[in-house]
């Protein structure tokens, strides 16, 4: 086997992980894309992983989404506030991340997610409010967490879904199968408005982009199989989101540190 098509495999391989974990979270692709990309498949420049990420990534969620669309568990109304605030913050969110240095930007992002993983196995026994949505009472609430969450996910070049699902259940209440749903929608207009911003400044690999989004839509079949059988169950998917969270996060951290250190 050819050192080139063994790396093409790589790169598929990686999509699919990325895929599976949308599928099953709705997020953690970013988490999971910008790592691979950058320690696995090999990508030198920070910032070329995460523009390509968030452009792989808001590819995967729309094919995840068209998935959790047919089963009704996307709540298009918080979806359309959520993504709608949030592209704004996350343009400017972008122009500022670009400015960092991206081994600290790394690091950061490794932080970050430790902190929301946290979170959210703090509240996983939270089964939240079948049929929640947004209405008068939220709106304001909603708007403020897609704002938020736009800014982080523009920094960080990154889709947002791992920081979207808990705000939705923060801001309606809403069970974590609907929110895992809903946040594709966000998920892919957070990632194609940092995309966008990455591109114009030339930090996109087209070819290894296309090739996640190959091997994404093969994982997020299997992930929104899986995210169904475990949404019934007490906190099972929850534990699980956290969980991938913190493995990654962790992984990031000592990588970040060992080359801060050299």
């Amino acid at each position: 086997m050819t050192a080139p098509f063994f790396h093409i495999l790589l790169e598929i391989f990686s999509g699919t992980l990325v895929g599976f974990t949308l599928g099953l979270i709705g997020g953690g692709g970013s988490i999971l894309a910008v790592p691979l990309m950058v320690y696995l498949v090999g990508v030198s420049n920070p910032h070329v992983a995460l523009g390509t990420s968030a452009l792989a990534v808001a590819l995967n969620a729309l094919v995840g989404l068209a998935q959790h669309a047919k089963q009704g568990t996307v709540k298009w109304r918080c979806a359309a506030i959520y993504a709608s605030c949030g592209i704004l913050g996350a343009f400017a969110g972008a122009a500022a991340g670009k400015a960092v240095n991206g081994q600290h930007l790394l690091l950061c992002f490794a932080i970050l997610m430790v902190i929301v993983g946290g979170i959210m196995l703090h509240g996983r026994r939270k089964t939240g409010t079948p049929g929640a949505s947004c209405n008068r009472h939220n709106i304001g609430k909603v708007a403020g967490f897609g704002i938020g969450t736009g800014i982080l996910s523009g920094f960080f070049g990154i889709g947002g879904g791992f920081l979207i699902v808990p705000g939705l259940i923060a801001s309606t209440n809403m069970p974590i199968l609907n929110a895992v749903g809903t946040s594709l929608v966000a998920v892919a207009a957070f990632g194609l408005t940092t995309a966008v911003s990455y591109m114009l400044s030339g930090y996109i690999d087209w070819q290894l982009a296309a090739l996640f989004v190959l091997g994404g839509a093969l994982g997020s079949v299997g992930g929104m199989r899986l995210a169904r059988r475990m949404a019934g169950k007490s906190g099972q998917l929850t534990t699980l989101f956290a969980c991938i969270i913190f493995m990654v996060a962790a992984y990031m951290i000592w990588q970040g540190v060992s080359a801060l250190s050299f």
